[in-house]
């Protein structure tokens, strides 16, 4: 019953009672993963947990002491596990944190759902007899959660890094400055979050239908939140990637610092969905600025990837400034896409300098792809085929597989329904590695990403809805190898469910939506996947070149 499904189980005879009073001994390498394990068994088993000790492989006087232990074995990969499960106790061997986090998470799903719950105990907790040999398909398995558009408070994201941790996804994509919003406190530049940290109001559904809310909205998260989520997420084996917009998608910024834009109006926050056209103007300047942006993000990150977006710069401000073409003629450039490539092509090179990488959506191809460049192929597959036939790493997240604010059904009750179908079976069907690369090429597919876009979202209870149980279905896709059948996976699913019940998720019922997940009152824009990919490609998705 496990999600996702390991990629080796085999069930044995009997099982082994974890009650108060087992132990739990742990190699030094692994105490983490075993304290996260006892403490989140605590509340089921009636008591607070035995404190750990180690070493994870005791003395003979020892060896006949049923218990819970995690041992280190140098010889597997970071991220693989094994757990074998007897009467006289249950072992977790792994290298490292997190192949022992995701056996604890393993262990947790093999037990009643009811252990989820915060308080009332079901003790002894019985673990079935198993053998399991397990890791992932994929490096990257990600999920980016957009705070620009509709903020969440922090206490939200550490709930949303506990349900990503307990589908063994392993990189949450923040998503934290956009023309709606900006939600990182910055200290050299406290207007960012003073000025465009909040918004007059916001349109209500589609912005196709011109509905609109005078309700401000806002928020932003201090540099010592960002620590926190940081930290809390590495404690479950998940890197926090950092997105910070540029040069479009910046309305925000310009609003507050209106010398980063290209024309003497004030502007505002942006209030409607969509990108804007307040883009960043091209003096060094401006770059200047952004990197002293980043040189606080990167204090705050550890991530090796930083995402500088690169995406949607609608160049109608270039085309109509003389500062802006007079800038373009001082650097030698023949267009505003190769504009939008220097752009990124500075910021490359900054990232690099200091040991980090440059994350961008797939438009950095336009105009020529920096170096050191991994790219987000969104815009369907071309992009991916592109920059691994060019050297690239590549995460694959195509807008009409993985873009779960997309509506889950015809069903005229899906709430803002926008987008083409992307339903459950869509999101376990999932393939990462387009079909045209060659073995060689494929290699530079780093593994996949679900989107949370939250233009449609205006609370945690939307998100929910539209994450679960697609989440679930994704997350199989990018861990398990194939071959996968979602006939196989749906009765795992309904077990499954019974879990998020006990964790508070309000996720899409299988049969569709319960009246108070609708949304009557804001309509949405339903479309096919033909119409978005030519909506976002300005025509049908070419085919890769040879």
């Amino acid at each position: 019953m496990l999600i996702p499904r390991p990629a080796q189980l085999d069930l044995g005879e009997g099982g082994f009672p974890i009650t108060p009073a087992t132990p739990f001994l742990a190699d030094q390498a692994l105490s983490r993963a075993a304290r996260w394990l006892r403490a989140t068994l605590a509340p089921a088993l009636g008591a607070p947990g035995p404190d750990i000790s180690g070493p994870g492989v005791p003395g003979p006087a020892e060896d006949d002491v049923a218990a819970v232990r995690f041992r280190h074995d140098p010889d597997l990969a970071a991220e693989a596990y094994r757990l074998t499960v007897t009467p006289d106790g249950a072992l977790v061997e792994a290298s490292a944190h997190p192949g022992a986090f995701y056996a604890a998470q393993s262990i947790v799903q093999l037990l009643p759902p009811s252990v989820h719950r915060g308080a009332g105990a079901v003790t002894p907790l019985r673990l079935p007899a198993v053998t399991i040999a397990d890791a992932p398909r994929f490096g990257w398995r990600g999920t980016l959660i957009d705070v620009a558009r509709h903020f969440l408070p922090k206490r939200e994201i550490l709930r949303y890094i506990d349900l990503l941790a307990l589908h063994k996804i392993n990189v949450l994509h923040l998503h934290l400055t956009d023309d709606q919003g900006w939600r990182i406190e910055i200290k050299r530049y406290p207007e960012l979050t003073r000025t465009g940290g909040w918004r007059k109001g916001s349109t209500v559904g589609s912005s196709r239908h011109g509905r609109h809310e005078e309700r401000p909205h806002g928020g932003f998260y201090t540099q010592d939140d960002i620590r926190e989520i940081v930290a809390y997420a590495a404690e479950r084996a998940i890197t926090v990637v950092p997105e910070i917009d540029l040069p479009g998608h910046t309305q925000a910024a310009v609003a507050a610092y209106p010398e980063l834009g290209n024309t003497d109006t004030p502007v505002e926050v942006r209030t409607a969905w969509g990108p804007g056209e307040h883009v960043l103007n091209a003096e060094e300047s401006t770059l200047t600025f952004f990197r002293n942006v980043f040189d606080e993000v990167l204090e705050l990150f550890d991530s090796r990837y930083v995402c500088v977006g690169g995406d949607e710069c609608v160049k109608t401000e270039w085309r109509g400034s003389e500062r802006v073409q007079r800038r373009m003629r001082e650097l030698g450039l023949p267009d505003e896409d190769a504009l939008q490539s220097w752009f990124v092509r500075r910021f490359d090179e900054y990232l690099t300098a200091r040991g980090r990488a440059l994350l961008g959506w797939d438009e950095i191809l336009d105009g020529g792809l920096a170096e050191g460049a991994t790219v987000m192929s969104w815009r369907g597959t071309g992009g991916a085929v592109a920059a691994a036939r060019a050297g690239h790493d590549v995460i694959a997240c195509p807008l009409t597989d993985v873009y779960f604010d997309y509506r889950q059904s015809d069903d005229p009750g899906e709430p803002i329904a926008v987008g083409c179908v992307i339903g459950l079976a869509d999101a376990y069907a999932f393939e990462p590695v387009p079909e045209e690369l060659s073995p060689a090429e494929a290699r530079h597919v780093l593994g996949g990403q679900a989107q949370l876009w939250t233009e449609p979202v205006d609370g945690p209870r939307a998100l929910d809805y539209l994450a679960f149980p697609r989440l679930a279905a994704f997350a199989e896709a990018v861990w398990t190898p194939g071959p996968r059948e979602y006939e196989e996976f749906e009765p795992r699913l309904v077990h499954h469910l019974a879990r998020l019940d006990a964790l508070g998720v309000e996720y899409r019922p299988l049969a569709g939506p319960h009246p108070w997940q609708r949304r009557p009152d804001a309509r949405g824009w339903p479309r096919s996947r033909a119409e978005m990919l030519d909506d976002v490609l300005g025509g049908p998705e070419p085919a890769p070149a040879d």
